[in-house]
């Protein structure tokens, strides 16, 4: 069915839109912040999604998109990078709304080192393998810019709640990579990759989804204080 990628988009983000306007939670007054900063975040994952689409590391399968395309991306890609951080976003706001999330210094510090070492070896390892290299490399640079540099507050919360964001994930991108369905929506060059999936997910999918957040979720913070309002009730 054509309108598939733009359905699972839809599902996806429909009931974290609509719950952003209930009193308890008034996500809506973040909207101005969320939109501000995923435009950045979307032009530069776009650019990075035209480029590997050029380079054929991976492709979208026409059965499953309306056929509406910038350059050479299907409208319904460019409408992930919009509705599946809003949805992140939206359920990071909710937890660290009614739950106070911190870790000690010292073991923050430890695992951020850790993780970023990790995906940077890996990427070395994996030079060869373009989605993995360019993912694995950048995300092991950019925790450790966000912890040593810029100096965020925020990546303990973070690192607590991307497992559970894991959950949607599985589902999400487990039917764009073809479970569930006759084939993918979207597919991969395996020659790019470590050629290890989950399900069908390939696991570069789930450092690639963990720096998509961190870069919106960065400039969603950034952004909350330029446009701060008064909170008050919607209706």
């Amino acid at each position: 069915m054509h309108a598939t990628y733009l359905l699972i988009n839809f599902f996806s983000v429909i009931v974290p839109f609509l719950f952003s306007f209930h009193p308890a939670l008034r996500f809506y007054i973040h909207f101005k912040a969320f939109l501000a900063g995923n435009f950045i975040t979307t032009a530069c994952f776009i650019a990075w999604d035209m480029l590997f689409t050029c380079q054929k590391v991976w492709g979208f399968n026409d059965t499953y998109t309306l056929g509406y395309k910038l350059y050479n991306l299907p409208v319904e890609e460019v409408l992930f990078f919009i509705c599946i951080p809003f949805a992140c976003v939206f359920t990071y706001h909710c937890l660290t709304t009614f739950y106070k999330i911190s870790w000690p210094h010292r073991p923050e510090k430890i695992v951020i080192l850790v993780l970023s070492l990790l995906l940077l070896s890996a990427g070395m390892v994996y030079l060869n393998r373009l989605y993995s290299a360019v993912t694995f490399i950048s995300t092991g640079v950019l925790l450790l810019t966000l912890k040593f540099v810029c100096k965020v507050n925020w990546l303990p919360r973070f690192l607590t709640i991307y497992p559970l964001l894991l959950i949607p994930f599985f589902i999400v991108n487990g039917l764009l990579t073809g479970t569930g369905l006759q084939q993918p929506v979207v597919w991969y060059n395996n020659a790019e990759t470590v050629g290890i999936r989950v399900l069908t997910i390939p696991v570069e999918d789930f450092v690639y989804g963990l720096e998509l957040l961190l870069v919106n979720l960065f400039f969603y913070e950034r952004f909350k204080p330029v446009f701060k309002v008064t909170a008050s009730r919607f209706f």
